[in-house]
Parts: structure tokens; C-alpha cells; sequence
């Protein structure tokens, strides 16, 4: 198998539902050695999130993919003990407990650090580790509520919304990843690794926009518009003629342009309002009653052909039955097969991206809580004796 281009970078992942484990997948995913530590008696939650066959969870097999588990009490002297000897190997460890709780159990990063300078702490909560809130119990929920996004989200005469799936907690996973790379690339100059102090509520507010910049200088608050954008216009759901729906959208002023004239409207372009995103944002109600009446009388398979010929953009909605036989994501490779010991092979989403040179791989998916702990806790130098005595004590 090609080397990953993170092999040798060893992380440890303290971390449960959902950003840490999914910033640790991403970094398992390109080579790096990642070992999950769990609660003897407490699991993370992510085995029995979401559907299951068999009683065994589904989104466990895909989050928990390239990990070994092992399972320590930290809070136990003897389970704090060994978590240092870990540390004490490695370059990276990823934790979400609320702030001050690794230092209440003496595993604050001067601890963790003291026998190893150069370890990175990736501390992922939903608020930081100061401010007023950052106490509270932070989920991706409470992110999506304060960043703004439900704000903008839903019909303009309707109700805020949220995400059906945990959009804040895996846009934190991607910066938390991110932020690992970024310290362990400044570990080569300095020699030193730092801590990464990264707040679940601030990583989606980066994704939503200048809203800050618009507000502090025009004092611009952005509305819900439903599908439409305030940006650029036709930009839309619209329906075809046997049913299905496709997504339309113009941002730059060429593919507005060819939209109009396959639609029959290519007056339009003539109009002095149409030669920004903005002002066409203002006539929508024309527009889409444009597309949208052509779609109409098209059948999806017609909308489709007419549009690419057109080299105009457009894409059909999809549910994952949709996703599984698309020849793009086909030919990409987005869908993999992977041998699972329980459930025998299962598809999952493939890595995030291709390297040509070091592509990394998935070489197993979840396993079973606690299913390393004696191979780990053997390489770290304890003897089975040892092994079975922390077990004896309920520190692993």
C-alpha cells in the first residue's frame, strides 16, 4: 500500500460526538496513526448514533475508520497515568471535554507536554476555553443557532431552520484538522508544539459570507430568502414536467446570460438591471417565473440535455439512492467498498480528496470499544500483568 503523507504522525483522540472523532478520521484517513481512547463503561455515543444493523451503528463504521481503540478511565490516577506514557509518544492528541477538565484529572497540556514539548493539543468545545458561555455544554446545534446560519435559513416568511445533520460540528472538523496541520508544520521551525483552541460556533460563521464586514460598514442585516440568493438571480429550486426538481444557478453574468437565451428570454439581457448578480437578485420574481415556466414544460431528462448543451449550470436534487449510481461520483471514486470484520464489506464515502503521490487509504473500518487496548497499551511497555491490573481497577 502507498504511504500516506501523514504516516508516522501519531494522534491521539480523547473526543466524542462529533467534531474531535471527525477531525481525527480526516487526519486517520491520510496515514496517521489514530488511536481512540474511550470510557471503560462509557462508550462514545457515535456507536449508537443514527441507523444500526444487527445492532451494530452504521456512522460508527465510517467515523471511527483507521482507529484503534482503547479504553481508560482518565479520570482514575491509573488511567491518567497511562494516557501520559501515551502522550509521552505522541504528536498530536484531540480532546472535547469542557474547559478545566483535563486539569481537574492533572492532564493539562503542561502535563501532557512535560516529558514531550513538541505535542500539539487540539482542544475542540463549542465555545473556547474562556469567555462567559465557555462553560456551557456546546453542541453543533447551539453553533448553527448562534453563527447565524439558522438566521438566514428557511422561507422569508417562515421560521428559522436547522441542518438535518451535524453541518457545524463537521465544518469544526475540517478547521480542526486544518489547525493540526498547521501546528505540526510550525513544529518544524521551532521544534515546540502549542495548543489549538477551537470553538465550534466560530468555524461555520467564517462559511457564511462578509456578514460581519456588511454589517459593521452598511449595517446590512441578510434576510432569508428561501432558495433564492441576494447575490445573484435566477438561482433556484424549480420543477420539472415529470416530477423531479433541479437546481439552477447563474453566479457569474455569462452563465446568467445563457440561461436566458435557452429559456427564450434573451430580451432580458438587454435590460440595465441585469449586468450585476445583485440587481438581477431584485428582479427574482421575473426570472425565476422565466426558468422556472420552461422547466416546467421540460422533463427532467430534457432540462438536463438542454442545459449542458447550453453550457448553462444546472443539477438534479438527489437523495443518497440517487448518489449510489451517479457515473460522476462513480468515476471519482466517492462511493468505496471496504471489508468490515462485523458486517462483512459495507460502502461508505470515500476520502475527502485524491493525492497522486501518497493517497492514503481506509485499512479498516470502526471497531469494537476497547478492541486494541492490550496490543496499545503492550507497545507502550506495560506487561500483561499491568494490563490486567488496570483492568482490575476499572482504569481501563
Amino acid at each position: 500500500m502507498t504511504p500516506g503523507p501523514l504516516d508516522g504522525l501519531r494522534v491521539i483522540e480523547l473526543a466524542t460526538l462529533f467534531a474531535g472523532p471527525l477531525a481525527a478520521t480526516f487526519l486517520g484517513d491520510f496515514g496517521a496513526e489514530v488511536i481512540k481512547v474511550e470510557h471503560p463503561r462509557k462508550p462514545d455515543p457515535s456507536r449508537g448514533h443514527g441507523a444500526s444493523k444487527n445492532g451494530i451503528g452504521l456512522w460508527w463504521k465510517t467515523i471511527g475508520r483507521n482507529k484503534r481503540t482503547v479504553t481508560l478511565d482518565l479520570s482514575h490516577p491509573a488511567g491518567a497515568e497511562t494516557l501520559l506514557t501515551m502522550a509521552a509518544q505522541a504528536d498530536v492528541v484531540i480532546e472535547n471535554f469542557r474547559p478545566g477538565t483535563l486539569e481537574r484529572w492533572n492532564l493539562g497540556y503542561d502535563r501532557l507536554a512535560a516529558d514531550n514539548p513538541g505535542l500539539i493539543l487540539a482542544r475542540v468545545t463549542g465555545f473556547g476555553q474562556y469567555g462567559p458561555y465557555a462553560g456551557r455544554p456546546g453542541f453543533g446545534t447551539l453553533a448553527e443557532a448562534m453563527s447565524g446560519f439558522a438566521a438566514l435559513t428557511g422561507e422569508p416568511d417562515g421560521p428559522p431552520i436547522l441542518p438535518p445533520f451535524g453541518l457545524a460540528d463537521g465544518v469544526a472538523a475540517l478547521a480542526t484538522a486544518y489547525a493540526v496541520m498547521a501546528a505540526v508544520q510550525a513544529r518544524h521551525g521551532t521544534g515546540r508544539g502549542q495548543t489549538v483552541d477551537l470553538a465550534i460556533i466560530e468555524p461555520i460563521l467564517a462559511l457564511l459570507g462578509p456578514q460581519i464586514t456588511a454589517f459593521d460598514q452598511l449595517g446590512l442585516v441578510q434576510p432569508r430568502t428561501g432558495n433564492r440568493s441576494v447575490n445573484n438571480a435566477p438561482r433556484n429550486l424549480y420543477r420539472t414536467a415529470d416530477g423531479p426538481w433541479v437546481a439552477v444557478s447563474t453566479s457569474s453574468q455569462s452563465i446568467a446570460e445563457r440561461v436566458m437565451r435557452l429559456v427564450g428570454r434573451e430580451e432580458l439581457i438587454s435590460e440595465p438591471w441585469f449586468g450585476t448578480g445583485r440587481q438581477r437578485a431584485e428582479h427574482a420574481d421575473e426570472l425565476d417565473a422565466a426558468v422556472g415556466g420552461w422547466i416546467a414544460a421540460h422533463t427532467l431528462a430534457e432540462t438536463i440535455e438542454a442545459f449542458d448543451a447550453a453550457q448553462a449550470a444546472v443539477a438534479p436534487i438527489y437523495d443518497v439512492r440517487d448518489i449510489m449510481t451517479d457515473p460522476q461520483y462513480a468515476a471519482l471514486g466517492t462511493v468505496t467498498a471496504v471489508q468490515d470484520d462485523e458486517l462483512g464489506l459495507i460502502r461508505m464515502q470515500n476520502l475527502l480528496f485524491r493525492l497522486s503521490g501518497t493517497p492514503g487509504a481506509i485499512r479498516w473500518t470502526g471497531r469494537g470499544h476497547g478492541q486494541d487496548t492490550t496490543e496499545v497499551l503492550g507497545e507502550l511497555g506495560l506487561s500483561p500483568e499491568q494490563i490486567a491490573a488496570l483492568r482490575a481497577e476499572g482504569a481501563a
